[in-house]
């Protein structure tokens, strides 16, 4: 996939992320936008590592790994903001 595809497929995850995990956090839709590219990212090549999928294509497990990815990433930005 093509970083366009990645910016769009991780803004999907970060808005899974925002509606799995809600609550007010600072930043709002664009802090959600880039924690779910950068789950997008985290979650696809951790997957690819432990072999759950490849992050050359789309799937329901690379969106899987992207979500979980992106839930990590807002938990941790929550932790951090709290402190």
């Amino acid at each position: 996939m093509g970083i366009i595809s990645w910016i769009i497929f991780g803004l999907i995850a970060g808005i899974l992320a925002k509606w799995i995990m809600p609550g007010k956090d600072g930043g709002g839709f664009i802090i959600t936008t880039l924690l779910g590219v950068a789950g997008a990212f985290v979650g696809g090549f951790i997957g690819s590592f432990l072999g759950l999928g490849s992050v050359g294509n789309f799937s329901l497990g690379s969106m899987a790994t992207a979500v979980v990815g992106a839930l990590v990433l807002l938990f941790i930005y929550r932790q951090i903001k709290k402190s």
